[in-house]
Protein backbone atom coordinates (compact mmCIF):
# COMPACT_ATOMS: atom_id res chain seq x y z
CA UNK A 1 0.00 0.00 0.00
CA UNK A 2 1.51 3.38 -0.98
CA UNK A 3 2.26 5.94 1.66
CA UNK A 4 -0.18 8.86 1.50
CA UNK A 5 1.41 12.20 0.64
CA UNK A 6 1.95 14.57 3.52
CA UNK A 7 -0.31 17.61 3.73
CA UNK A 8 2.64 19.98 3.39
CA UNK A 9 6.09 19.38 1.97
CA UNK A 10 8.96 19.18 4.41
CA UNK A 11 10.82 22.46 4.77
CA UNK A 12 14.36 22.69 3.50
CA UNK A 13 16.91 21.90 6.26
CA UNK A 14 18.51 25.34 5.92
CA UNK A 15 15.13 26.97 6.42
CA UNK A 16 14.59 24.88 9.55
CA UNK A 17 18.04 25.86 10.82
CA UNK A 18 17.42 29.59 10.20
CA UNK A 19 13.96 29.45 11.78
CA UNK A 20 15.34 27.62 14.81
CA UNK A 21 18.22 30.06 15.16
CA UNK A 22 15.95 33.11 14.98
CA UNK A 23 13.51 31.62 17.50
CA UNK A 24 16.35 30.80 19.90
CA UNK A 25 17.78 34.28 19.40
CA UNK A 26 14.41 35.89 20.15
CA UNK A 27 13.98 33.86 23.32
CA UNK A 28 17.54 34.58 24.45
CA UNK A 29 16.91 38.29 23.95
CA UNK A 30 13.83 38.02 26.17
CA UNK A 31 15.95 36.32 28.82
CA UNK A 32 18.70 38.93 28.50
CA UNK A 33 16.33 41.87 28.78
CA UNK A 34 14.68 40.16 31.73
CA UNK A 35 18.05 39.80 33.44
CA UNK A 36 18.78 43.49 32.87
CA UNK A 37 15.37 44.42 34.32
CA UNK A 38 15.64 41.88 37.14
CA UNK A 39 12.25 40.52 36.04
CA UNK A 40 11.31 37.33 34.20
CA UNK A 41 10.42 38.33 30.65
CA UNK A 42 10.41 34.84 29.13
CA UNK A 43 7.21 33.11 30.15
CA UNK A 44 5.85 29.94 28.48
CA UNK A 45 3.16 31.69 26.41
CA UNK A 46 5.80 33.98 24.88
CA UNK A 47 7.89 30.95 23.93
CA UNK A 48 4.83 29.58 22.12
CA UNK A 49 4.29 33.00 20.51
CA UNK A 50 7.90 32.97 19.27
CA UNK A 51 7.31 29.53 17.77
CA UNK A 52 4.36 30.93 15.82
CA UNK A 53 6.13 34.11 14.70
CA UNK A 54 9.14 32.18 13.41
CA UNK A 55 7.63 28.82 12.50
CA UNK A 56 4.36 30.01 10.97
CA UNK A 57 4.78 33.72 10.17
CA UNK A 58 2.01 33.69 7.57
CA UNK A 59 -0.77 32.60 9.89
CA UNK A 60 -3.26 35.23 11.07
CA UNK A 61 -2.62 34.25 14.71
CA UNK A 62 1.06 35.12 14.24
CA UNK A 63 0.49 38.70 13.10
CA UNK A 64 1.50 41.60 15.39
CA UNK A 65 -2.07 42.75 16.07
CA UNK A 66 -3.06 39.27 17.21
CA UNK A 67 0.13 38.68 19.16
CA UNK A 68 0.09 41.92 21.14
CA UNK A 69 -3.68 42.31 21.32
CA UNK A 70 -4.35 38.67 22.21
CA UNK A 71 -1.70 38.62 24.93
CA UNK A 72 -2.82 41.88 26.57
CA UNK A 73 -6.54 41.06 26.30
CA UNK A 74 -5.99 37.63 27.85
CA UNK A 75 -3.89 39.10 30.65
CA UNK A 76 -6.64 41.62 31.40
CA UNK A 77 -9.21 38.82 31.47
CA UNK A 78 -6.90 36.87 33.75
CA UNK A 79 -6.70 39.80 36.18
CA UNK A 80 -10.48 40.25 36.09
CA UNK A 81 -11.05 36.56 36.72
CA UNK A 82 -8.49 36.60 39.52
CA UNK A 83 -10.33 39.48 41.19
CA UNK A 84 -13.71 37.78 40.82
CA UNK A 85 -12.82 34.15 41.59
CA UNK A 86 -9.46 34.13 43.31
CA UNK A 87 -6.35 32.14 42.48
CA UNK A 88 -7.28 28.51 41.82
CA UNK A 89 -7.46 25.98 39.03
CA UNK A 90 -11.18 26.52 38.45
CA UNK A 91 -10.66 30.23 37.94
CA UNK A 92 -7.68 29.58 35.66
CA UNK A 93 -9.82 27.33 33.45
CA UNK A 94 -12.56 29.96 33.28
CA UNK A 95 -10.01 32.67 32.43
CA UNK A 96 -8.56 30.61 29.58
CA UNK A 97 -12.01 29.95 28.14
CA UNK A 98 -13.09 33.57 28.48
CA UNK A 99 -9.85 34.62 26.79
CA UNK A 100 -10.56 32.38 23.83
CA UNK A 101 -14.05 33.82 23.43
CA UNK A 102 -12.88 37.41 23.79
CA UNK A 103 -10.07 36.92 21.29
CA UNK A 104 -12.53 35.45 18.80
CA UNK A 105 -14.99 38.31 19.25
CA UNK A 106 -12.28 40.96 18.83
CA UNK A 107 -10.50 39.18 15.96
CA UNK A 108 -7.33 38.99 18.09
CA UNK A 109 -6.97 35.22 18.17
CA UNK A 110 -3.56 34.13 19.41
CA UNK A 111 -3.77 30.71 21.04
CA UNK A 112 -0.71 31.03 23.34
CA UNK A 113 -2.42 34.01 24.99
CA UNK A 114 -4.98 31.76 26.70
CA UNK A 115 -2.06 30.40 28.73
CA UNK A 116 -1.21 33.97 29.76
CA UNK A 117 -4.64 34.23 31.42
CA UNK A 118 -3.92 30.98 33.26
CA UNK A 119 -0.55 32.27 34.48
CA UNK A 120 -2.14 35.49 35.73
CA UNK A 121 -4.79 33.61 37.71
CA UNK A 122 -2.42 31.01 39.16
CA UNK A 123 0.55 33.29 39.87
CA UNK A 124 -1.31 36.53 40.73
CA UNK A 125 1.42 38.93 39.54
CA UNK A 126 1.10 42.67 40.12
CA UNK A 127 -0.63 44.17 37.05
CA UNK A 128 1.53 47.31 37.16
CA UNK A 129 4.60 45.14 36.62
CA UNK A 130 3.20 42.25 34.59
CA UNK A 131 1.35 44.16 31.87
CA UNK A 132 4.25 46.44 30.80
CA UNK A 133 6.62 43.44 30.81
CA UNK A 134 4.17 41.44 28.72
CA UNK A 135 3.82 44.34 26.26
CA UNK A 136 7.62 44.66 26.07
CA UNK A 137 8.09 40.94 25.51
CA UNK A 138 5.50 40.80 22.73
CA UNK A 139 6.89 43.96 21.09
CA UNK A 140 10.38 42.41 21.10
CA UNK A 141 9.02 39.22 19.51
CA UNK A 142 7.39 41.27 16.75
CA UNK A 143 10.56 43.32 16.18
CA UNK A 144 12.76 40.24 16.03
CA UNK A 145 10.19 38.54 13.80
CA UNK A 146 10.83 41.23 11.19
CA UNK A 147 14.44 40.13 10.71
CA UNK A 148 14.25 36.74 8.91
CA UNK A 149 12.33 38.12 5.93
CA UNK A 150 14.77 41.00 5.60
CA UNK A 151 18.05 39.16 6.17
CA UNK A 152 17.70 36.47 3.55
CA UNK A 153 15.47 34.33 1.43
CA UNK A 154 12.71 33.60 3.91
CA UNK A 155 9.57 32.33 2.14
CA UNK A 156 7.24 34.65 4.12
CA UNK A 157 7.98 38.28 4.90
CA UNK A 158 6.62 38.93 8.40
CA UNK A 159 4.25 40.53 9.06
CA UNK A 160 1.64 39.97 6.42
CA UNK A 161 -0.56 42.52 8.16
CA UNK A 162 -0.36 44.84 11.14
Amino acid sequence: MPTPPSATPRPHPLHVLRTTAFAIGALLILVGVGVLLHQPLLIPPLAASAALVHGAPGLPISQPRNLLGGQLLSAAIGFGTLAAMGSNGWAAAVAAGLSLGAMMLTHLSHSPAAATAVIVVLQAPHPQTFLPLLALGTALLVAIGLLPGRVGAHPVRYPLSW
